[in-house]
């Protein structure tokens, strides 16, 4: 649904630093940075974008989609490591869905930061009814638009057949002044 987010933060370096740590074992890193503004995502798909700011975005909470469980254990490690502070071990939140298993922590600006993966234990990231981060993609067909009502389905007309004396005359011109170029170079006036 969403296609990017960016956070404003207080400092730049110590953000991009502790997210290029705790997204690595989801498989996001750096994909864009200029000047001193930096984007996270999958490979070739910036997303997650920090900007520095005196006023940072007051603290929300962010759910990024892991591959697996062993990934939001590895995030949730990660991001401590880091230098984040726990808010939620990796586990079951059975309360949200009976596979729903995720891992919390506090990043350096005071945001809630998630890792989740919503996988039954054995399923593969393919099989998933809702895409996962890492899983390779199936080619979206698109189906074809269906008709609604009787504005959506008219039958196409056929252009009467032109007869070629009408055809000709009206190629022809009907007097020599039409024939003549005008001032402005085109024929007629």
């Amino acid at each position: 649904m969403l296609d990017h987010l960016m956070l404003t933060v207080r400092d730049i370096a110590r953000s991009r630093d502790f997210y290029a740590k705790a997204l690595a074992p989801l498989g996001y890193a750096v994909q864009m940075e200029f000047e001193q503004t930096c984007a996270f995502g999958p490979e070739r798909k910036p997303c997650f974008w920090l900007k520095p700011g005196e006023s940072p975005t007051r603290p929300i909470h962010l759910a990024f989609m892991a591959r697996d469980r062993p990934a939001v254990d590895a995030f949730h490690a990660a991001a401590l490591a880091a230098g984040a502070t726990d808010n939620g071990a990796p586990g079951l939140r059975e309360h949200y869905h009976p596979d729903y298993y995720g891992g919390f922590v506090i990043d350096p600006d005071g945001h809630n930061i998630e890792a989740v993966c919503h996988l039954a234990p054995g399923t593969l990231p393919e099989q998933a009814a809702v895409p996962v981060a890492g899983a390779p993609r199936k080619p979206v067909r698109k189906a074809a638009p269906k008709s609604v009502g009787k504005s959506a389905a008219k039958p196409t007309r056929k252009p009467a057949p032109v007869r070629r004396a009408a055809a000709k005359s009206a190629a022809r011109p009907a007097t020599k002044a039409a024939a003549r170029p005008s001032r402005k170079g085109g024929k007629g006036r």
